[in-house]
């Protein structure tokens, strides 16, 4: 005969539900997360030096431990989620018990033991899931990857008639930069970034001493007019992204800046004080 359970009195798979969904929204835990994160980051950066035998034990010892730590850490998560198949609806979580299941597999003296190291480095992106405003940045740079898509095209179709342009002017005089049109745009590339480019501007004017117009004019739509256009569609989309996120958590629309509102106002007094002048200026007709 089954037990009966008092009314008010929480099941015991309720009470380890809520007592694990308090431990994974509570503060101090992120960050002692985090900080486990940028440990495991440093253990990772260790592993790249000519270290001591023991020192190498100690630091496999601690790794592991921490693959332990991060496998409590996601079953805690997933433990305090009040439906459960809701944990995997989030590609963030999926991400990490991807990464922490995957460290658990004991390949380091097999072939595969560079995939494991690769996995061990992926664990550093962990703290991207658990911090909200990376998280925030990223989605907002994916967001903005199809905008950025159509200026990155429209970059392309730049570069590759000044590759052209200078593959035909400029081949003869340094065949290793101006080769081709592909070693052209590689060119380009690096005076676009700024790299040594007056080395390359000088080189072509001491044969075309107006070839300087061809580099300025090419810097100015790359690294003038094109970047400061991915950096407005980056802020845009970010900015729509917070103001989203205001209102999921808040439930208001977020209200107006002060010095709109101020604009407002200042429009209706004039607006109004038009009005008392056209007033006035009829009553005058209208007596004379």
């Amino acid at each position: 005969m089954s037990e009966l359970i008092p009314v008010g009195v929480p099941a015991a798979g309720d009470s380890w539900q809520a007592r694990f969904n308090r431990l994974r929204s509570n503060k101090a835990f992120e960050l002692f997360v985090v900080a486990i994160i940028v440990f495991s980051a440093l253990v990772i950066g260790a592993k790249t030096y000519d270290i001591p035998p023991l020192a190498s034990k100690i630091i496999v010892a601690l790794d592991w431990a921490i693959t332990l730590f991060f496998l409590l850490e996601v079953s805690v998560r997933f433990w305090g989620e009040p439906r459960k198949r809701d944990f995997f609806k989030s590609g963030w979580n999926i991400f990490d018990t991807v990464i922490v299941v995957v460290s658990l597999i004991p390949i380091d003296n097999s072939d595969m033991a560079l995939v494991g190291r690769l996995i061990r480095v992926f664990r550093v992106l962990r703290m991207v899931s658990i911090i909200p405003e990376l998280r925030i940045l990223l989605s907002s740079l994916l967001k903005a990857l199809p905008q950025l898509g159509y200026v990155a095209l429209l970059m392309f179709i730049i570069f590759y008639i000044y590759g052209a342009v200078g593959s035909l002017f400029f081949s003869a005089i340094n065949e290793v930069l101006w080769g081709d049109i592909a070693i052209s745009m590689l060119t380009l590339f690096r005076v676009m970034t700024f790299e040594d480019w007056t080395d390359v501007m000088y080189e072509t004017m001491e044969v075309y001493p107006l070839s300087w117009m061809f580099y300025v004019s090419f810097i100015f739509l790359t690294a003038f007019a094109f970047l400061n256009m991915i950096i407005g569609i980056v802020v845009n989309v970010i900015e729509k992204e917070n103001q989203a996120r205001l209102i999921e958590e808040e439930g208001v629309q977020p209200a107006r800046s002060d010095l709109e509102s101020q604009l407002t106002q200042l429009q209706k007094s004039v607006d109004l004080l038009l009005k008392q002048q056209n007033t006035e200026q009829k009553n005058t007709n209208h007596q004379n």
